[in-house]
């Protein structure tokens, strides 16, 4: 069994996904590049190793339970274990104009099974290899849309958002995290959520303001926590300038 702690990301293809792997592999990890789409996923890594990673491709479509269950099994024949979880792989929709009023039900389930049901399948399918290592962490790349306290304050600049499906995903999967690491506050492992910041990727039309480099800081930050440290929080990108902290729920 390998000394050198490996990480698995899902959706790491691109993005912030890939910008973690890249981190992490730059602190000394072995990364999983997890793709729903193994060439991609090919790609990716044959990138990440022509940059000095130790990087491996797993293919991996987080809301096929059958895809999850091979994943789990691939990753414990070739390590082991498993020291860290960072569960971005993510979608947004919106229907309309975006008013709650004109949510369907069908575009609520599209996001709701990869942004949530996916990390709990996911999380689950691995936790008894994140239990194996000396002192885990899981990540769950969240967002600042998540927080019910700053999307209903008028004076946030997130007030003018109205979409139902996104937003109310990342509040469950805050929730998620918040769960898990009651469940496991008596071990090592630390869980907690990530929040990027408005990041320039696939999922905006790179419209954001912020890197997928900068918004990876944030759950690498997290991945590499020392012993001791905080478990349940939503941690990351503040609003002023580039400072990180605990967002409220």
């Amino acid at each position: 069994m390998t000394t050198t702690n490996i990480a698995l990301i899902t959706g790491a293809n691109k993005g912030i996904g890939y910008a973690t792997a890249q981190e992490l592999a730059a602190r000394g990890m072995t990364v999983l590049v997890g793709a729903r789409d193994a060439g991609r996923g090919r790609e990716a890594v044959a990138a990440l190793r022509a940059g000095g990673a130790d990087a491996h491709p797993v293919p991996l479509e987080v809301t096929d339970p059958a895809s999850v269950a091979a994943a789990a099994r691939h990753v414990e024949e070739a390590y082991g274990r498993l020291d860290v979880l960072v569960n971005n792989a993510g979608i947004a929709r919106a229907d309309g104009s975006a008013l709650p009023s004109e949510t369907t039900l069908a575009t609520l389930r599209e996001v709701f099974e990869t942004n949530v049901f996916a990390v709990v399948t996911v999380t689950n399918a691995f936790l008894p290899l994140l239990r194996r290592a000396p002192a885990a962490r899981i990540v769950n790349v969240s967002s600042e849309v998540g927080s019910i306290t700053a999307m209903t304050d008028p004076e946030s600049f997130l007030w003018p958002l109205t979409s139902v499906p996104y937003p109310s995903s990342k509040t469950a999967l805050n929730m998620v995290t918040a769960m898990y690491a009651k469940e496991l506050r008596d071990t090592p492992i630390l869980v907690n959520a990530a929040n990027p910041g408005y990041c320039a990727t696939d999922l905006n039309g790179s419209s954001g303001y912020r890197t997928p480099e900068q918004g990876a800081e944030v759950g690498v930050h997290l991945a590499t926590l020392p012993a001791g440290g905080p478990s349940g929080q939503l941690w990351g990108h503040l609003a002023a300038g580039d400072s990180y902290g605990v967002l409220p729920w």
